[in-house]
C-alpha cells in the first residue's frame, strides 16, 4: 500500500502533486472512498461527517473532483458480507480516511476486518488526515485525549496508545497550530521521548509519502524528525 499521510487533507499543490504522483493519474480519472468513521465520537460528529463528505468542510480531501466517491462506513462492516464491501475496497484508487478519535477509528478498522485487508492493497493510496495518518502509525499520540470519549463498560480502552503499525515512525500532526495547546514542538518532544521508532512532528502543510518503505517529507511549512 501507498500512503499519503497528512495533518490537514490536500491543502497545497504540494500535497497535491504527491498525491496524483501516487496515484498515476489525475485525480479526476481516480476512484476513492472516503472513510469519516473517526470523527463519531467528537460533539456534531455526524454533522461534521455530512460537511466533510459533501465537500463542505475546510480540509481539502472529497471535494478534490475525483471521478467517483463512495462512502466506506467501518461500523457497517461487520454486519456485511465481505463479498459486498471488499470488491468496492480492492477497485478504489484511493481510501480517504478522515480525522477525528483516533481511539475509535483503530478500534473499528481493527475490527471490520479493513485493517488486515490493507496490507495486500498493493496499488492503493491510503490517504490520511489527522487522526486517519496517526492511525496506521505504531503508536497513537492522542491516546490520553481519546480516553475522554470511550463509552463507559467499553474495551475500547485497551491498549490505547497503541495503533495498527503499518509504517514504521509515529506521526504528530498540527505542529504549532494556535488553536491547541498540546501541539508546541517542546510538548510534542516530551511526548516522542518516550517511544521507540522515530516520531515526525508536521504542522497543516506537510505530508508524509510512503511508497514500499520509502519515507518522503512533502514540504511547504514546518516539521520536525525527532528519533528515538
Amino acid at each position: 500500500m501507498k500512503f499519503l499521510l497528512t495533518s490537514s487533507g490536500i491543502g497545497n499543490p504540494s500535497i497535491s502533486d504527491a498525491l496524483v504522483g501516487l496515484l498515476g493519474k489525475p485525480i479526476a480519472e481516480s476512484t476513492a472512498l472516503f472513510i469519516p468513521t473517526g470523527v463519531y465520537p467528537f460533539p456534531g460528529g455526524g454533522a461534521r461527517a455530512w460537511k466533510a463528505i459533501h465537500g463542505q468542510a475546510s480540509i481539502p480531501l472529497c471535494q478534490l473532483g475525483w471521478k467517483s466517491l463512495g462512502l466506506l462506513e467501518l461500523t457497517a462492516l461487520p454486519t456485511i458480507r465481505e463479498e459486498n464491501w471488499v470488491p468496492a475496497v480492492r477497485e478504489a484508487d484511493a481510501l480517504l480516511v478522515w480525522g477525528g478519535d483516533v481511539l475509535y477509528l483503530t478500534y473499528w478498522l481493527r475490527r471490520s476486518g479493513l485493517a488486515d485487508l490493507l496490507p495486500s492493497l498493493s496499488d492503493t493510496v491510503y490517504v490520511g488526515v489527522s487522526a486517519g495518518s496517526i492511525a496506521v502509525t505504531p503508536y497513537n499520540c492522542d491516546a490520553e485525549f481519546d480516553l475522554g470519549f470511550v463509552p463507559d463498560g467499553s474495551d475500547m480502552a485497551q491498549g490505547a496508545d497503541r495503533a495498527l503499525g503499518l509504517v514504521d515512525f509515529t506521526l504528530y500532526p498540527h505542529l504549532n497550530h494556535p488553536d491547541m495547546e498540546d501541539a508546541k514542538l517542546s510538548d510534542i518532544q516530551k511526548w516522542a521521548s518516550g517511544i521507540p521508532v522515530p516520531t515526525y512532528a508536521i504542522d497543516d502543510n506537510i505530508a508524509i509519502k510512503v511508497v514500499d518503505g520509502t519515507v518522503d517529507v512533502i514540504s511547504e511549512g514546518d516539521w520536525r524528525l525527532i528519533n528515538p
